[in-house]
C-alpha cells in the first residue's frame, strides 16, 4: 500500500462514516463495478456522454452548442429546465431520485441529526464544465486544510437546504445567489462522527462572478475543478479507512486532496452525470483515523 499521501482526520462535513465496516457495507470495501461504481449502475446521463469519450465531449464541440442549451428535447420535456445545459439534466434528474446509499458510506440514519447542506455548483468553465471547491484553513482548530463544498449547519432563517447552501456559499467564498439555477436536492445523508445531516444540493452557475475566501482565516483556497480532471483516472485513488477498513474514493487535483464525504459525493455525480471513467484499480492511501 502506498503512503505517499495520507488523509488527515474527518471534518464534521467530510468525515467517512466511523461506524461503517466493511461486514456491514461489502460494497463499501472494495467490491466495486470496473468502473468504480457502487450500486449506481444504469444511473446515466445524456445519450453518449455516459463513455469515457464522452466526458472529452463536454469540452468539444460536441458539447450543446451555447450554455443555455435552449430549444432541446430534454428541455422541451421537461419545461423546468428549459435554459439548462442537456449534459447536466440527466445529473439532476437522477440526484432527486437517489437514495441515501447511493450517495453516502454509511448505512445509518439519525431522524434528529443537526441539518445542513452543501452546494455542488456547477458552471461552463474556460475548460468545460467544472465544480466549485474550497480548501479550509491550515489554520484551523478542526477541519484543518481539508476540501470540501461550499457548506454548513442550517441557520434558524433558512427556508430550505437550498437556502443553507447559497447562504453558505456566498459568505464563504462570496457566491452569488442571483447566478445560480437550483436544479436538484438530493436525501439528507447522516454522518455519524458529527450527528449532522447533510442534504447536497445541484447548482448550475449560469451567471459565474468572481469568488475568493471571504475570510482567509477560515478558508484558504477556492478553485473550479474541471469536470475532466475530476474523471482522469491519473486523479484518482482510495483511502483505506485505518479503524473500519472501508475503501472510498478520493482525488488528487488542483494541489488538492478531495476524500472523505465530499470526495464520496464526487465520485456519485460523475457516475450520474455519465462521466465516469475506468478507474480501478487504484493506488491506496490510508487514514490516519
Amino acid at each position: 500500500m502506498s503512503t505517499a499521501a495520507q488523509p488527515d482526520s474527518p471534518d464534521d462535513l467530510d468525515g467517512l462514516a466511523e461506524a461503517d465496516s466493511p461486514a456491514q457495507s461489502p460494497a463499501l470495501a472494495g467490491e466495486h463495478s470496473p468502473a468504480g461504481g457502487h450500486g449506481l449502475a444504469g444511473a446515466r446521463g445524456p445519450a453518449g456522454v455516459g463513455s469515457p469519450a464522452g466526458v472529452g465531449s463536454l469540452v468539444g464541440p460536441a458539447r450543446t452548442g451555447s450554455p443555455a442549451g435552449t430549444g432541446s428535447q430534454a428541455e422541451a420535456a421537461n419545461p423546468v429546465e428549459t435554459g439548462v445545459p442537456t449534459w447536466l439534466t440527466g445529473l439532476a434528474a437522477a440526484l432527486r431520485t437517489a437514495r441515501p446509499d447511493q450517495l453516502s458510506w454509511t448505512r445509518l440514519h439519525a431522524a434528529d441529526g443537526r441539518p445542513a447542506a452543501v452546494l455542488m455548483l456547477i458552471g461552463d468553465g474556460p475548460q468545460g464544465p467544472d465544480i466549485l471547491l474550497i480548501e479550509r484553513a491550515v489554520s484551523l482548530r478542526s477541519h484543518a486544510g481539508q476540501s470540501a463544498f461550499p457548506g454548513g449547519a442550517t441557520d434558524p432563517t433558512d427556508t430550505s437546504p437550498a437556502a443553507t447552501a447559497l447562504r453558505e456559499a456566498r459568505e464563504e467564498v462570496g457566491v452569488d445567489p442571483a447566478g445560480v439555477r437550483i436544479l436538484a436536492t438530493g436525501p439528507a445523508l447522516y454522518i455519524p462522527p458529527s450527528h449532522f445531516l447533510v442534504t447536497p444540493v445541484l447548482g448550475w452557475w449560469h451567471t459565474p462572478c468572481p469568488v475568493a475566501p471571504v475570510d482567509p482565516s477560515e478558508t484558504s483556497t477556492v478553485v473550479r475543478v474541471p469536470i475532466t480532471h475530476l474523471a482522469d483516472p491519473a486523479n484518482r485513488l482510495q483511502v483505506r479507512h485505518r479503524r473500519t477498513g472501508v475503501l472510498g474514493p478520493a482525488f488528487r487535483v488542483q494541489e488538492m486532496f478531495v476524500w472523505g464525504f465530499t470526495g464520496g459525493l464526487i465520485d456519485a455525480l460523475l457516475r450520474l452525470g455519465g462521466w465516469e471513467r475506468p478507474w480501478l484499480p487504484a493506488e491506496q492511501v490510508e487514514s490516519h483515523r
